[in-house]
């Protein structure tokens, strides 16, 4: 069964990262949900319930993404006993986010189960999508994508709903028209080779050092890389965003 969560809420001006949500989701995920009488028979409705419920209160929390939840079945070949409450719960490292499953235990029965249930998490939202084909190398401008409705979950990484967050960087792979952006897509640009001069400035307290050595690798902002001196020293910074290289001493 689907359960489509939309007419009540519409998209804020900022879209939560898919992680903030499925955190936020994951704490809904301890609430229990007794269920009196025959549990059994009441597992499908129960589970849709208890993920609709969790999804409400996501919501009412601020998230501006319309939410989905399609809830699987069990395995038919299951013969489990007659239970008379059934507990939802979410197995340790999962999250309510895309592909993933929910626990089902039987606290109250002469045999206490423990069963997995597959459910499919969809979180549609603001994103920028593909316009054509973009090479690996290629650095990104305001013309290589449109912004759409995509299933934030449908992937982990996190979708980049912003566009000055993937202007100006580098494909890291070859796109395909018609994907979304999403931060495992694209690096930021370099900004010196390796064997490059570069400038290294170490700070203290109360003082600055400026100095030059030969990067040992290529560097883009924020980035760590280690640089070797004049004195053959070799020593460690993060890349400014100027291409200089930042040494706390």
């Amino acid at each position: 069964m689907t359960s489509t969560l939309s007419s009540p809420w519409t998209w804020l001006r900022r879209a939560l990262p898919g992680m903030a949500l499925g955190v936020a989701l994951g704490a809904f995920a301890q609430v229990p949900a007794p269920m009196p009488g025959d549990a059994l028979a009441d597992i499908g409705p129960m589970t849709q319930r208890w993920l609709d419920d969790a999804l409400q209160r996501a919501q009412a929390g601020g998230s501006a993404l319309r939410m989905e939840v399609a809830v699987g079945s069990l395995d038919p070949r299951l013969r489990l006993a007659p239970c008379a409450r059934v507990e939802p719960y979410l197995p340790a490292g999962s999250r309510l986010w895309g592909r993933t499953r929910l626990g089902l235990r039987c606290v109250e029965g002469q045999v206490q189960w423990n069963v997995f249930l597959p459910v499919t998490i969809k979180a549609w939202g603001p994103a920028w999508v593909l316009a054509g084909n973009v090479p690996s190398g290629k650095v990104l401008t305001a013309a290589d994508a449109v912004q759409d409705e995509v299933d934030w979950a449908a992937e982990s990484a996190a979708v980049l709903a912003n566009q000055e967050s993937w202007v100006g960087q580098v494909a890291s792979r070859q796109l395909l028209a018609g994907q979304a952006l999403r931060q495992s897509m694209v690096r930021p640009p370099e900004l010196f080779r390796a064997g490059a001069q570069v400038r290294v400035v170490a700070q203290g307290a109360g003082y600055v050092i400026t100095s030059a050595g030969q990067a040992l690798s290529s560097g883009a902002a924020g980035q760590a890389v280690r640089v070797r001196m004049d004195n053959g020293r070799i020593i460690s910074g993060t890349v400014s965003e100027d291409g200089a290289v930042e040494v706390a001493l």
